[in-house]
């Protein structure tokens, strides 16, 4: 078992003021892989401190300073590659292949993209010919909290950190405390890449504690969230009586548009897409609406698919899905799949209970829904687990009606080979990304969401000024 009870303070690790150890469990076993603690109210004070007393001199280092801090950053984090995969599929039980690849690679990816927008990016710059003296300064925020979820440790803490860094603020990291070693092994790498003492501090804890003692804190100008919507709402209010910024991206029930013309592997990338991660992920397509011509055999493909996606520990090399992160969240996806049952949905694929043979660890069969309506709990909540809802459709307009009959706005995706048609649909639906025929994201994109999915933006020079301020200063000698 690990011992990780230490927090990265003011360039160092330093010991909990208070003793509050909290065990991280591994998915795939159920037994405990490490202990952290849970940082208190004086912890959270002292990480504010440091990132406060940094931020005079951070704030003005040079974007040459900046950009050279973040390329070593980036050295060390491909070097120590095979670390970061093993501590993310031992924490939160992606497959080990799947660590390796899109885990590690998400985060490798951000800081690419990143180095690549603050070279180019213009922090000054005149209003415009009819105002010479106006000068437009984009400026650091100041002290950021940033609360990351488990799913996808790296995306999440590398979208968030990194640009951060980039912009010239300070902040404190509380990482997921079901999920946390990534983040603890990624403030080694800072560490050692020599950012100055104060301008990254983490602290573990819960939502309750240091999430909440950070989006109250009087000395913390910003709050950046990555997780589910009811914790947004919390953060939001709780972070109201200080006024600072909040920069929320949230929860997600992906509807997959698939039309009668869609290309012939449409429907199966569909499903391995929900599948994948074990489901848990915001922007999956857990919704597949299916023009009714094609929908029986979409529903055949679709039980075909489930039928053969393996699922096993995540130590092990292979394509297949591993656990899902916790106990709670096993209960939970039982529960909504019952409440599909229950509510009328046609279970054509998994259901309750685990996989044959697995026994330990928190795994959930591979699951299938079809014949089922939007009004239904599955259809209207986030499972964030390996279940697919399939719902037909008759036309175009319905199709949209569906789509967007929902809380969130998070991604969406189109499956047609009308190109007219693609570009109509996307254009109305109500999203914050809209994928179409299997085109993934490219990197930079703005990652982000419409109505209860958040606000703000991630990735790209749009990530880089959710942590910006814009001033205008008269007078400017040119």
């Amino acid at each position: 078992m690990l011992d990780k009870r230490s927090f990265y303070i003011n360039g160092r690790w330093v010991n909990p003021l208070e003793a509050n150890d909290f065990d991280v469990i591994d998915p795939s076993t159920e037994s405990v892989c490490a202990q952290i603690s849970l940082g208190s109210q004086a912890d959270t004070d002292a990480a504010v401190a440091a990132a406060r007393a940094a931020f005079p001199s951070w704030s003005q280092a040079s974007r040459e300073q900046r950009l050279e801090l973040l390329e070593k950053l980036y050295s060390l984090y491909k070097a120590r590659s095979a670390e970061m995969a093993e501590a993310i599929s031992i924490e939160m039980g992606a497959p080990i292949a799947l660590a390796q690849k899109a885990q590690w690679g998400a985060g490798a990816g951000h800081l690419k993209n990143f180095m690549r927008v603050l070279r180019e990016y213009e922090f000054e710059s005149p209003l415009g010919e009819h105002a010479p003296g106006n000068q437009i300064l984009r400026e650091p925020i100041g002290v950021c909290g940033l609360i990351t979820p488990w799913n996808w440790p790296m995306n999440q803490v590398a979208l968030k950190v990194v640009a951060a860094l980039a912009a010239g603020c300070t902040m404190v990291l509380k990482p997921s405390e079901i999920a946390p070693l990534s983040a603890m092994l990624f403030a080694e790498m800072i560490d050692e890449a020599g950012f100055p003492a104060g301008v990254f501090n983490l602290v573990n804890g819960d939502g309750a504690g240091v999430g909440t003692q950070l989006s109250g804190h009087p000395d913390v100008d910003m709050i950046s969230f990555t997780g589910s919507t009811r914790a947004g709402r919390a953060i939001s209010k709780n972070a109201a009586d200080t006024i600072k910024r909040v920069s929320l991206e949230l929860g997600g029930k992906g509807a997959n548009l698939v039309f009668a013309d869609a290309d012939e592997k449409a429907v199966v990338r569909g499903v391995r897409h929900c599948f994948m991660n074990s489901g848990q992920s915001c922007n999956a397509p857990t919704r597949m609406l299916v023009e009714r011509p094609l929908y029986e055999q979409a529903v055949q493909t679709a039980i075909e698919v489930a039928n053969k996606t393996e699922v096993n520990i995540a130590s092990l090399e292979g394509k297949h899905i591993g656990p899902v992160v916790s106990a709670a969240q096993f209960d939970k996806i039982q529960k909504l799949i019952q409440q599909g049952i229950d509510e009328g949905a046609r279970l054509v694929a998994g259901g309750l209970g685990k996989p044959e043979g697995l026994d330990e660890g928190y795994f959930v069969r591979p699951t299938v829904f079809a014949d089922v309506s939007n009004d239904m709990t599955i259809a209207q909540e986030e499972i964030f687990g390996p279940v697919l809802s399939i719902i037909p459709f008759d036309t175009e307009e319905e199709a949209i009606r569906i789509a967007n009959d929902s809380p969130y706005g998070l991604t969406h995706y189109v499956q047609t080979q009308d190109g007219a048609r693609a570009n109509r649909v996307a254009r109305q639906l109500r999203a914050g990304m809209v994928q179409m025929n299997g085109e993934m994201l490219g990197g930079g994109a703005p990652f982000g969401g419409y109505k209860q999915s958040g606000n703000g933006r991630e990735g790209g020079p749009w990530g880089l000024e959710e942590y910006l301020e814009v001033k205008v200063v008269t007078g400017w000698s040119a």
